[in-house]
């Protein structure tokens, strides 16, 4: 079969011919791919920076994909065997049924993102209807997919924050109520955020920067002290794009109702990891077939891997290699 093969840590997969791989056991069956999704993750593995990078090399790269069974049913899953490839191997009891309407490029794509933005804004910070939630860092792929499902999960008020003004203005159509530019001075953000907060109190912020933006955001949402009682704030984090550490003063989180937490696969509790796939997917994955729930793709044939690996990607894009 031909795949993604990478030969190296550190540098691009190769367009290539790859022993089609054979199940092991009663629970792996074998799939045709049609399309699997580049994300950080990805890269990162291949890179050889994450704690999960590839070990024996040669190997096909790609952690999930779209494909179809044997009796040609079409479904998302996360792969045993690299899914940038024409043949991948699955969990047969561990994958999606894609519903009708959904492209493939669209299908590959969502999950990670949906992972990203469902998990914690529905099971971390616990949005109820009516509530307030600033997105930080908004204009990226999980960004704009959270900004969508904050709205769907009942937020009354969404806040998205980014840098690229373009960006933070189809923010605006995919139903952010108010943006703020993370360009601004310091003291422009923190009083614009201040003044949100006064009128509508936020509920949760659902971080994908850390860094230096989150630190500005925890500054804007300390208490005013002495006889003042501030609402609960659920500061989720689940990316570090501007940093992994950040300074959080004592007297901000003794003078305010703030709560930090983080959403992955670590902090993200196993009931909710198990409704995944029985739930969240397949309810996100329909809304995105009636057009409800949209990502923007950049797709590229499995023969220009190598040269698609390196492709600048504009923000909000993810790249989709199809088979």
């Amino acid at each position: 079969m031909k795949a993604a093969v990478l030969h190296q840590l550190g540098t691009a997969p190769r367009y290539e011919d790859f022993a089609e791989p054979v199940p092991q056991n009663e629970d792996q069956v074998l799939i045709s791919v049609k399309a699997a999704s580049v994300k950080n993750l990805d890269k990162a593995r291949a890179g050889g920076t994450h704690y999960a990078s590839h070990t024996n090399l040669p190997t096909v790269v790609g952690v999930d994909g779209v494909g179809v069974l044997a009796d040609g049913t079409r479904i998302y899953a996360v792969g045993i065997t690299g899914m940038v490839a024409e043949k991948a191997l699955i969990n047969k009891n561990q994958y999606v049924v894609l519903p009708d309407g959904i492209d493939d490029a669209t299908a590959c794509a969502l999950p990670n993102a949906i992972m990203g933005a469902a998990l914690a804004i529905r099971y971390r910070a616990e949005v109820k209807p009516g509530d307030t939630v600033l997105i930080n860092g908004a204009t990226g792929v999980t960004g704009q997919a959270a900004v969508q499902i904050a709205k769907y999960y009942g937020a009354k008020k969404v806040i998205a924050t980014g840098r690229n003004p373009e960006s933070l203005k189809l923010l605006t159509q995919l139903g952010a109520d108010e943006v703020i530019s993370l360009k601004d001075d310091d003291e422009t953000i923190i009083k614009q955020i201040k003044e949100i907060h006064s009128n509508e109190p936020i509920s949760s912020v659902i971080d994908y920067t850390w860094g230096h933006p989150a630190e500005i955001i925890i500054n804007a949402l300390k208490g005013g002290g002495l006889h003042h009682i501030t609402p609960i704030v659920r500061f989720v984090t689940v990316g570090s794009m501007a940093g992994d550490e950040i300074k959080v003063s004592s007297n901000i989180l003794r003078s305010t109702a703030i709560e930090l937490l983080g959403s992955g696969f670590g902090s993200v509790q196993a009931d909710a990891m198990e409704k995944l796939n029985s739930e969240i997917l397949p309810e996100m994955l329909q809304l995105s077939a009636l057009g409800k729930l949209k990502i923007e793709t950049v797709t590229r044939p499995l023969k220009d891997v190598e040269t698609a690996w390196h492709e600048h990607i504009a923000a909000g894009k993810r790249l989709v290699i199809v088979m």
